[in-house]
Parts: structure tokens; sequence; C-alpha cells
């Protein structure tokens, strides 16, 4: 199936990722960040409407056609949105915990979806200084400083012990019976969507979320995965996971799995 994703748009989505990088280091680096609450109580900072802007004035350049869902935009109607062929997902500051922890591990996420699949994605780390950017049929790359790496697995050798990735702020019960399940394994914690990318990296084996995540948590950073052939299946079908498919945009539960470790 060919895909509407222009190339050379993942440049311009990596330069608009650190755009919005620089709006919300701009709000970590002063002394108080005045946090308010959603209504469904999780956190909204001013460095994630800021992040919002900058990417929502961008794509609106790049691309006025196609549109926009963000995080901090999020009520738009399901009659309206299930007609939507391609869009923009974006989560300006995913890990916002991370973000009010000062722990540094929160990302930029911008996705490009078209007919339900995550088709490109740009995760951008902005205190690491760490840009995952990939599409499917053309690859994935990583951004390190002035260092540019492309992302393939052909060098990773699966450890006889899976490492597995997990959330720093979220841990359910379901996760830990999954876990005995698999026996014995390594665990590392992390925020935000920088789990998909140490899977994407060969730095990780499996990613099990047993928990709540929405679509604009997942879409980049599993376009990247899968641009360098891992997989994220939905936990109870074995089904990809996919976007804009039903009104709620939560996310059901899923495993993330890196190519070498799918492939032992």
């Amino acid at each position: 199936m060919s895909h509407t994703f222009k190339q050379e748009w993942l440049a311009e989505l990596v330069e608009i990722a650190k755009q919005a990088g620089e709006a919300i280091m701009a709000v970590y680096g002063t002394d108080e960040v005045e946090v308010t609450a959603k209504a469904d109580d999780s956190p909204v900072t001013a460095a994630d409407l800021a992040s919002h802007k900058v990417i929502v004035n961008a794509l609106a350049r790049l691309t006025p056609e196609i549109p926009v869902m963000s995080e901090e935009a999020a009520d738009i109607p399901w009659e309206t949105r299930r007609q939507w062929q391609q869009y923009w997902l974006i989560d300006p500051l995913d890990g916002t915990k991370e973000f009010i922890k000062r722990n540094g591990e929160f990302t930029v996420n911008i996705a490009y979806i078209e007919n339900g699949r995550a088709v490109a994605g740009v995760v951008y780390a902005p205190v690491l200084d760490k840009c995952y950017y990939g599409a499917l049929h053309l690859g994935a790359w990583l951004a390190h400083g002035d260092q540019l790496v492309e992302l393939t697995q052909e060098q990773v050798k699966a450890p006889s012990v899976p490492r597995v990735v997990g959330s720093r702020s979220h841990v359910s019960p379901s996760l830990a019976a999954y876990l005995d399940e698999l026996g014995e394994h390594t665990m590392t914690s992390i925020g935000s969507s920088l789990k998909f990318c140490l899977l994407a990296e060969g730095k990780a084996d499996i990613y099990p979320r047993l928990g709540l995540t929405s679509e604009w948590d997942t879409a980049a950073a599993q376009a990247v995965l899968e641009s360098v052939g891992g997989s994220v299946i939905n936990a109870d079908t074995g089904q990809p996971l996919d976007y804009n498919q039903k009104e709620d945009i939560l996310n059901p539960y899923f495993i993330a799995t890196a190519k070498h470790w799918l492939e032992k």
C-alpha cells in the first residue's frame, strides 16, 4: 500500500519538533513551573501549551489541507474526525509528569496517520538532545547532538534474558502478572515514548503496556519502531495498534517488541 506521506516532510518535522523543544525548554529553565489539572486530572503546564502552539502553526504552514489533532486540542467531534483519511496526531509534551519532576525524560511527539496507521513519526527529547524519526518503507534515524545514526537492527543480537522497559509513572497489576509469566528478565523504567525508542535502538526488547494510554502518546514512537521492523500489537487481538478507528481515543493494552526479539 502506498502512502501519501512525502519523504521531504521528515526533515521539516524534525525541525518543527526541535522548535517545540525550544519552547518547552524556555519554561523548563524557569524557577517555578505552574501546573494545572485538566478535566481528567492529568497535569498541564505552560510548556505543553507553548509546544502545541509552535507545532500547530508550523503544520498549518507545511500542510494546510491536513487536519491536526493534539492532546491540547482534542475536543474534535467523532463525526468530524471519522472522515479523516490522513491527519497529524501530536502530543506536544509527552511525559508531563517527568517534566514536572525535571528528570529530562519527556518528549515532543508528532505522527502522521493514514487510514488508521501510524505511517511516520518524530520523537524529540530536548533535555537529552535526541531526536528519533522514521517513516514506513523509508527507515528510521537517531540524531544525537551532531551525530546521525540510521537505526537498523542488523547488528543487534537478542540477549538470552529479555530486557523489558516500562513506565516510570505507571505500574499496573496486569503488568506484574505479565512479568511473572515472562520469567527471568531485566527491567528498565523510563518516562514517555522513549520506551519505544529504546526498542528501536536495540537497547531493549519488550515494552508491555498493560495500562491506559491515549493515541497521541504512542503514534509517533510506534511509527519509528515499526520503521525498523519492530511491532506494536493489541494485547487482546494480536492486531497492530491502530488510530482513529473509534470514538474513544484511549488505546487498548499493547505489547511493543523490537525486531531482533521478534526474530529470535
